[in-house]
């Protein structure tokens, strides 16, 4: 079979899984809410400074979801039922708040690595930066810097929506798009995410990483000198509790970012004429597919990792029927 083929071949079949895709993550937007809820009640037994962290990135996903998934991709791959949104004249509103929650995404996940970090490396610096202040402040810093920072897109867009299924879905005119302008906010838009969030993540998870073993070699030397077979160390389980929500979150935002962080260097350095590999346009679909669904997997994860959050999911999801069992109990 030719290349070519194949190619044709895979962006169908993608195409197909990308609008299934889709809709998961719009299922996925349920569990979202679910999960802000069940943090907000803070029964999962996480400090105050994480709780702020995990319910600011379940904000910010939500808001991706309902941003990128239901008011872009949908009309997008359903062009023919959706003619009426080119006669809305908001796409330069829409791609505002849309890159500024996607950067706030992205930036919470960094700032709640970072915490970790210093939270298990820098004991001393702990009790004053990872605090429920702190969390909120620095939250608070990323949403107002990120606000701003995509402004810049309302007077390079136009109003106009372009159903094109393709990363830039706003009309651009062709003096905006071939000025220096244009390309110097688009590559600045690149770096700051995903390149330097990416870099940021691998940064502080290697730190990490090697920290931890420094200090378990340092604890077997301990266990070594000690005739005491099991000898509790509420510290390093902390750690270790800490670090599976670590690096599910980090882990996760690396694998299903990659792709498409990829995809976009390679398609800005191609529209200036600088394409020394080929992709093929099924890659796009899938770089798509994976960054949009690291919008909807964190609420796995600490379903997989938290007990209690298991729990907590559990009593939410039976809470409607138990509440309709004890009222037909009182009415007989």
């Amino acid at each position: 079979m030719e290349l070519s083929k194949v190619a044709q071949y895979l962006h169908e079949l993608l195409e197909t899984s990308y609008i299934r895709g889709v809709f998961k993550c719009m299922v996925q937007g349920d569990f979202n809410v679910m999960m802000i809820v069940i943090l907000s009640r803070g029964n999962c037994g996480l400090s105050k400074c994480i709780t702020r962290y995990l319910v600011a990135m379940a904000v910010a996903d939500l808001l991706v979801i309902i941003f990128d998934l239901i008011l872009r991709h949908i009309p997008a791959i359903y062009r023919s039922e959706f003619t009426f949104v080119r006669h809305i004249p908001l796409c330069n509103i829409h791609a505002v708040v849309l890159y500024a929650v996607t950067d706030c995404s992205v930036w919470f996940t960094v700032s709640f690595t970072f915490d970790r970090y210093i939270a298990i490396c820098w004991q001393k610096l702990k009790t004053k930066y990872c605090v429920e202040k702190t969390a909120n402040v620095v939250l608070t810093i990323i949403t107002v810097l990120f606000s701003l920072k995509n402004i810049f897109f309302y007077f390079m867009y136009t109003n106009k929506y372009s159903f094109v299924n393709h990363s830039w879905f706003c009309v651009v005119t062709d003096s905006v798009a071939q000025s220096k302008t244009w390309g110097t906010v688009e590559f600045l838009h690149y770096i700051l995410n995903p390149c330097i969030p990416f870099v940021l993540v691998l940064l502080f998870n290697a730190l990490t990483i090697r920290y931890i073993l420094v200090a378990n070699r340092a604890r077997r030397r301990l266990r070594s000198h000690v005739k005491v077979e099991s000898l509790s160390d509420p510290e390093m389980e902390n750690r270790r509790k800490s670090m599976i929500i670590l690096y599910g979150v980090s882990g996760n935002f690396i694998l299903l970012w990659a792709l498409y962080m990829i995809w976009s260097i390679y398609w800005r350095m191609a529209y200036l004429g600088y394409e020394t590999v080929y992709l093929p346009v099924f890659v796009r679909e899938l770089a798509f597919m994976f960054q949009l669904t690291a919008c909807c997997t964190n609420t796995c994860i600490y379903a997989v990792i938290q007990r209690k959050f298991r729990d907590e999911m559990k009593n939410l999801l039976q809470y409607p029927f138990v509440a309709i069992v004890k009222l037909i109990k009182k009415l007989d």
